[in-house]
């Protein structure tokens, strides 16, 4: 190896990068790199690139997130000739140097393992920097008549078209996430899942909730669904499907699976399913042990206080 130095980020890096780490292995992959960006104080973030003879060999950045203040995110990319060598465990000491008193000096970081790449190479790095995993997400693509449709001849319960910019169902989606990321405390307002989770920009174009009876009778929302652009044209749309935290899981149960046999009756869809959402997991880990379920990806997140 060469002499190794290391620089803060600059413009065109990302080209440089590019022709020695190549193409993204995944979409998740992709959004990985995009984490990679110039020095910030607000909020915080530092990159720091790794040269070898003044050509670019790796990369690694942390920063802060508003939204779970808890942890910094941790993000290191090594080009595969140089990996194993110590370059991404000095970035990572090095990026820990950069972090001020005023921040958290605890790290979060994840690798997603998707088919014909089992990641093992950013399991290794992970463990050898002593972080634990804290979560697993999956990208599920459940099948079109996966569940029978439901009937409600003999409950109050009714299905209901509502506009994404509604105050009732911005407070729910708030409650939710809140609700299911204890492992990684939330702050997320109500301001911050209208423009993180339903704002047009996010590409949400529609939600349906689930009540416990009509909402002129009082009823409350248990279950709701925010349907997204897919990103490739004729591919399942994107659906977040979650639940009124104010309900146990027991009185949630019923009606995620109504909702979602509503939402697969014709077509397939693809959810992003934390362990943390225990009702929504377990069936999906039913149609999955029944071949209506296909995992396309598996996120595995981890912190160094894990």
């Amino acid at each position: 190896m060469g002499e190794l130095t290391f620089r803060p980020w600059r413009s065109g890096d990302d080209l440089e990068l590019l022709q020695v780490l190549g193409d993204p292995r995944s979409p998740q992959a992709h959004q990985d790199r995009t984490m990679l960006r110039a020095d910030s104080d607000a909020p915080f973030s530092r990159t720091l690139v790794a040269t070898e003879d003044s050509v670019a060999i790796a990369a690694g950045v942390v920063f802060a997130s508003s939204l779970h203040p808890q942890r910094l995110w941790l993000y290191v990319e090594v080009a595969p000739a140089h990996r194993r060598q110590g370059v991404g465990r000095t970035l990572v000491a090095k990026l820990c140097e950069l972090i001020p008193s005023t921040e958290t000096s605890e790290l979060k970081a994840r690798y997603t393992v998707t088919a014909g790449d089992d990641a093992a190479a950013a399991a290794g790095f992970c463990a050898a920097l002593g972080l634990k995993e804290i979560q697993i997400s999956r990208d599920v693509i459940l099948e079109p008549g996966a569940l029978a449709e439901p009937r409600f001849d003999d409950t109050e319960a009714v299905i209901e078209d509502i506009a994404t910019g509604s105050v009732e169902l911005t407070q729910v989606v708030m409650d939710f996430y809140n609700a299911t990321h204890q492992w990684d405390p939330a702050q997320m307002t109500v301001g911050s899942a209208q423009r993180m989770l339903l704002d047009v920009n996010t590409g949400a174009q529609g939600a349906l909730v689930l009540r416990d009876r009509p909402k002129i009778h009082g009823g409350k929302i248990l279950a709701f669904a925010i349907s997204y652009i897919p990103a490739r044209e004729q591919a399942p749309s994107d659906v977040l499907v979650g639940f009124n935290p104010e309900f146990s899981d027991d009185e949630v149960a019923e009606p995620l699976r109504d909702l979602v046999s509503m939402l697969i009756h014709q077509y397939p869809i693809k959810l992003e399913v934390d362990s943390s959402m225990f009702v929504l997991s377990s069936l999906v880990d039913a149609l999955a042990s029944v071949e209506q379920a296909t995992v396309i990806s598996t996120t595995h997140i981890l912190a160094s206080d894990g």
